[in-house]
């Protein structure tokens, strides 16, 4: 048998009541009295039963964070800075991962929803957010994570991918280059879409140049390489000269199929390439990769940061959008 919270109290000279507070809520507690409980609980090796709890308070002391992909770098790092600031709080996240699958989001949701956690951060793959209001409407905050909304009932934090996407194009167009491929998809991921759509209107703004888009099934590494695989005959010809991806895994996966496709091409001379997230593979590229950076850490803290501000009565939800920042590498040089 473990030691129990009756033997710290009686060790300490306090109440049962007292050591709760020292626990649970050390602020209303006097400084040398929480001193004296944490001697006593020291001393006897006491360890609180978290389980019992989340029994009595009817809700875990743990957040579930539903990811996009965690085989991608970018949400391991999200996750990571959500982690470090639940940390700070008391509390611990759960990792999941949707694999770019509404059925897989939805069943994690579902499961985090019964282990009644103390809210939800999210990277929806659906536009339509319905499904987020049911568990909202349970009793379950939900705060979108790498994804801006127009319903500003939903805390969310982002980074603007439209202006992310013309941020990457501007930067081929002014090195010269006019045709212009971006490649990802699903098109119903929103921030493919959006990052598509800036890249689309900073194109629209130069006579010359054109943008085609290629959309892939995933935004892994195996479709960025077959995409260069495929892309290896128009850049020898000439017909592109430029490539945007999605992001970064999708950027390394077209270098490693330009470089070693049938068609002989040089990455930047024959063809610039422009990657999103700034993940560390980019930069350990063969040809290190320019990219769009988010500051990936900074959106798991501000997430976990707006969950606990909504839980506050009456608290009204925010919307936080970070700027994008380029950071150019060799992949994006002036053409031969």
């Amino acid at each position: 048998m473990g030691v129990s919270i009756k033997e710290v109290a009686a060790r300490a000279g306090v109440s049962v009541g007292t050591v709760s507070n020292v626990l649970n809520r050390p602020d209303m507690v006097k400084a040398e009295t929480v001193e004296k409980v944490h001697a006593a609980i020291d001393e006897l090796g006491y360890v609180p039963n978290s389980a019992a709890q989340q029994l009595r308070e009817g809700q875990s002391r743990s957040i579930g964070f539903v990811a996009l992909d965690v085989r991608n770098p970018f949400f391991t790092d999200v996750a990571s800075g959500a982690e470090r600031a639940a940390a700070q709080a008391g509390l611990s996240v759960l990792l999941a991962n949707s694999a770019e699958s509404v059925e897989r989001e939805t069943w994690n949701i579902e499961l985090f929803e019964r282990q009644r956690v103390r809210g939800v951060l999210v990277s929806p793959l659906a536009e339509g957010l319905e499904r987020l209001r049911d568990v909202r409407r349970r009793g379950i905050p939900v705060v979108l994570v790498d994804r801006g909304t127009e319903d500003t009932t939903f805390p969310s934090v982002a980074v603007d991918d439209v202006a992310g996407g013309e941020l990457a194009a501007s930067h081929l167009l002014d090195g010269g280059r006019r045709r212009l491929v971006f490649v990802g998809g699903p098109t119903s991921i929103r921030q493919v879409s959006d990052r598509y759509r800036g890249a689309a209107a900073a194109v629209a703004g130069v006579d010359d140049a054109t943008i085609t888009s290629i959309e892939t099934d995933g935004l892994s590494l195996q479709e960025g390489m077959r995409v260069g695989a495929e892309l290896c005959e128009s850049v020898a010809s000439g017909r592109v000269d430029a490539i945007l991806a999605a992001n970064d895994l999708l950027a390394i996966g077209v270098e490693q199929g330009l470089l070693g496709g049938d068609h002989p091409v040089t990455i930047p001379g024959d063809v610039a390439l422009v990657g999103y997230d700034d993940i560390s593979f980019a930069a350990a590229a063969v040809v290190p990769i320019t990219s769009v950076r988010q500051p990936r850490e900074l959106l798991g803290e501000t997430a976990v940061a707006l969950l606990e501000e909504v839980r506050r009565p009456g608290a009204a939800p925010r919307q936080v959008v970070f700027e994008p920042e380029l950071v150019v590498r060799a992949s994006s040089g002036p053409p031969a």
